[in-house]
């Protein structure tokens, strides 16, 4: 999507669709005030209207989007309603889409350019019989804003970040057969170019750190394990203390020799959301040119069923010497993050660790499709957080850590057992996590619940890959860990 800020009045190209965006209960002249009176439309938030454009506006059709009442408007109203007016619009054979906001200013402007970026995201690499009248014909969208310039000053980290949003929306959207570990592994490396340092280490360098927690999900592929390190110095002090970012990056869940059901399996693609984001995260840090030092880690792995694939019963030994046993294999993920999470702190020695998982099922039926919970030995972290996913719309849940449940994941023949059973099961999934921690400040985000919208409700955030956490982590990090 092609972005322009232009001057109020600018002339309109041929096929423009031009978007209004207005508060409730703002009165509209002549023809407008006749097609809304023929309407429900009243400008309450969510709410369009697209009609022919009526005499004296120069554009082929016109859509007014509802914001609500202007004083409960916020840049992430304005974000939703740019995105809904794209939408309106988007297949209409019309090919620019020109939007007017009641109060035009530089940073609004740019918020309004961010929300048609993330709403016209659309995987399709893969269609290649779609009709074109079934194809997306706006290929630009002009923001009208009172300084242009200003405009795209404001727009330049929030570029970066849709570019961030989309990267990661294109991992966890692209087939498992096409992105499996090492695939996974060189899109991340190719993120050099950005400024990132990364590295990929193989299966025989995690045998000799000895990641036999993260190996034994991996054994049963015939795709190798890998972890890639992606670190970003951008703090005067190339030395200072890093911030901390762990990723699971399950390629595909088969469930192992727990094998899950073939209905939806197809969907377990997605299980890499949680190192989708982190990507996502580095990539908008580095394309920002953000004032931290970070670190993300990424434990790549295929989870599948063959001879040589982990058994219920098996104990592994994790980099961290404590020994577990496996219950389940489906309960992998853990098992990578156990190891990723001592290798991070091991080596790095950061201010604090986050991880992101797509963990496990049992969040979605304590939260629903919309909050993912968020678990966390320290106080501050937590908060910050939190605080960051409702500026983001990407809202999450404290969650907390019984003392008591812990013993649910005790084993009578090894260190711990990956599965708690089913009551508490996200309490006991991060719970087994935290053993790993080694008191370091964390945080571990189960965005199970949110990785994946089918279907969505959120303009910005189109059905299949959201994209999850790049959002609410780049904005903690901006606002509470850079300078």
């Amino acid at each position: 999507m092609d972005i322009e800020f232009v001057a109020a009045g600018a002339a309109l190209s041929p096929k423009t669709a031009l978007g209004r965006l207005v508060h409730e209960g703002v009165a509209l002249d002549g023809a407008l005030a006749q097609a809304v009176a023929a309407s429900r439309f009243t400008g309450a938030k969510g709410q369009t209207l697209d009609v022919l454009a009526p005499a004296g506006v120069d554009a082929a059709r016109l859509v007014l989007v509802g914001l609500g009442k202007a004083e409960a408007v916020d840049a992430l109203g304005i974000e939703h309603a740019a995105a809904a007016a794209y939408s309106a619009v988007k297949a209409s054979g019309l090919t620019t889409l020109r939007l007017e906001l009641p109060d035009a200013s530089a940073e609004l402007a740019a918020r309004a350019a961010l929300g048609v970026r993330l709403g016209s995201y659309r995987f399709d690499k893969y269609r290649t019989k779609e009709p074109a009248e079934k194809k997306p014909s706006i290929v630009k969208a002009e923001i009208v804003a009172a300084g242009a310039d200003a405009a795209f000053a404001a727009f330049a980290p929030l570029a970066a970040l849709a570019d961030a949003v989309s990267f990661t929306r294109d991992l966890v959207s692209e087939p498992p057969n096409v992105l499996y570990p090492a695939e996974f592994a060189a899109r991340v490396k190719a993120l050099e170019s950005l400024g990132l340092e990364v590295e990929v280490l193989g299966e025989a360098e995690m045998m000799k750190l000895g990641m036999g927690s993260l190996l034994g999900v991996g054994q049963g592929s015939v795709r190798d394990s890998q972890l890639a390190i992606l670190k970003w110095y951008g703090a005067d002090d190339k030395k200072a203390q890093p911030v901390a970012f762990v990723g699971k990056g399950v390629c595909f869940d088969s469930g192992g020799i727990s094998l899950k059901p073939a209905e939806n399996m197809e969907d377990m693609k997605w299980d890499m959301g949680g190192a989708g984001a982190v990507a996502g995260l580095m990539h908008v840090l580095a394309g920002r040119k953000a004032k931290v030092n970070a670190i993300g880690i990424l434990g790549l792995v295929e989870n599948m069923p063959d001879g040589n694939a982990q058994r219920p019963g098996d104990v592994v030994t994790s980099m961290s010497g404590q020994t577990i046993e496996i219950i389940n294999t489906d309960a992998e993920g853990r098992l990578v993050l156990a190891d990723a999470i001592w290798y991070c702190q091991d080596r790095f020695k950061p201010k604090f660790m986050v991880d992101l998982a797509t963990l496990t099922g049992a969040i979605i039926v304590a939260l629903g499709n919309d909050l993912a919970g968020c678990y966390s030995n320290n106080e501050e972290l937590a908060a910050n957080l939190i605080a960051a996913s409702n500026t983001e719309g990407e809202p999450l849940w404290r969650m907390p850590l019984p003392a008591q449940y812990d013993k649910n994941i005790d084993s009578m023949i090894a260190d711990m057992k990956n599965t708690g059973g089913r009551p508490g099961g996200s309490i006991t999934a991060a719970m087994f996590i935290q053993r790993f921690v080694n008191g370091v400040p964390w945080a571990h985000l189960d965005i199970a619940s949110t990785a994946w919208k089918k279907p969505s409700s959120i303009p910005t955030s189109p059905e299949g890959a959201t994209g999850y956490g790049v959002r609410l982590l780049n904005r903690m990090v901006a606002e509470k860990y850079e300078g």
